[in-house]
């Protein structure tokens, strides 16, 4: 197979998919990994995709965001874990605001029955927790987005700034080293700033496949993390990398 034959071959398997990582590039083409690091390097340059952690991502994928019932298998044991060990963070009469990943989803499905505030856009945080009677549920409001059932736009930016919280738990759709985080969507990535802007303590849930993505909206730098909950999958040079940062990152047991 010629080079150029390979890397259309590896376009169109990332554009297919959304993500795929250089171990089953390297089986599929029949090359080795370090060609297919390459490869994605000689790509990305070209702009017609996003490297990640162990992988590629499509860009095709960035600006739309991914159906929430896609997200909730995506990544999902790793997502599990870190809901796990975020909601340990959490204290009685604590106020709170969870967003609309689905890790903030798991959050809410296992939060505990205590005097709580929970500040949220997403319907499904919101749902989750309505069996819960000691936990108070304030939404948002504002305009539906119906692939990842949130609320966005001003009138949910306008709402966050009536309030002043602890704690916001919120993921995102890359970490990058000089680019910060960032979101797929401008409208997430705005409501999520505003959530920062009002809390005393931000964590950012985030696996490991979000690490070394630049997704289409920055919406905070890295020194705004008071801590990253990720899991087991990062590599010590990104954990040594993010502390020389003054980045404090947990993994999820």
């Amino acid at each position: 197979m010629l080079v150029a034959e390979r890397h259309e071959k590896i376009v169109r398997l990332v554009n297919d998919r959304g993500s795929i990582r250089v171990s089953e590039l390297s089986e599929i083409c029949q090359v080795t990994e370090e060609t297919i690091r390459r490869d994605l390097d000689r790509l990305e340059e070209a702009g017609r995709l996003l490297r990640s952690h162990g992988g590629a991502v499509s860009i095709a994928d960035h600006q739309p965001e991914i159906p929430y019932i896609e997200r909730e298998i995506t990544q999902m044991e790793e997502k599990k874990r870190i809901a796990r060990k975020a909601v340990s963070y959490i204290e009685p009469n604590d106020r709170i605001i969870l967003d609309a990943s689905t890790t903030a989803w798991y959050m809410a499905s296992i939060i505990p029955d205590l005097p709580l505030t929970v500040l949220t856009n997403s319907i499904k945080v919101a749902m989750e927790l309505s069996n819960k009677e000691k936990v108070e549920v304030i939404s948002t409001g504002g305009k539906l987005a119906p692939r990842s059932l949130s609320f966005l736009g001003p009138s949910a930016e306008r709402s966050l700034d009536q309030y002043h919280v602890d704690k916001v738990f919120l993921s995102c759709k890359g970490i990058h080293l000089e680019r910060g985080i960032s979101e797929s969507n401008e409208m997430q990535a705005l409501v999520k700033k505003k959530m920062i802007g009002i809390s005393d303590k931000v964590y950012l849930l985030a696996d490991t496949s979000k690490f070394g993505v630049q997704a289409f909206t920055y919406f905070a730098q890295l020194g705004q993390m008071d801590e990253i909950i990720t899991d087991s999958e990062i590599e010590a040079v990104q954990m040594r990398q993010l502390e020389e940062k003054g980045v404090v990152v947990t993994i999820a047991p």
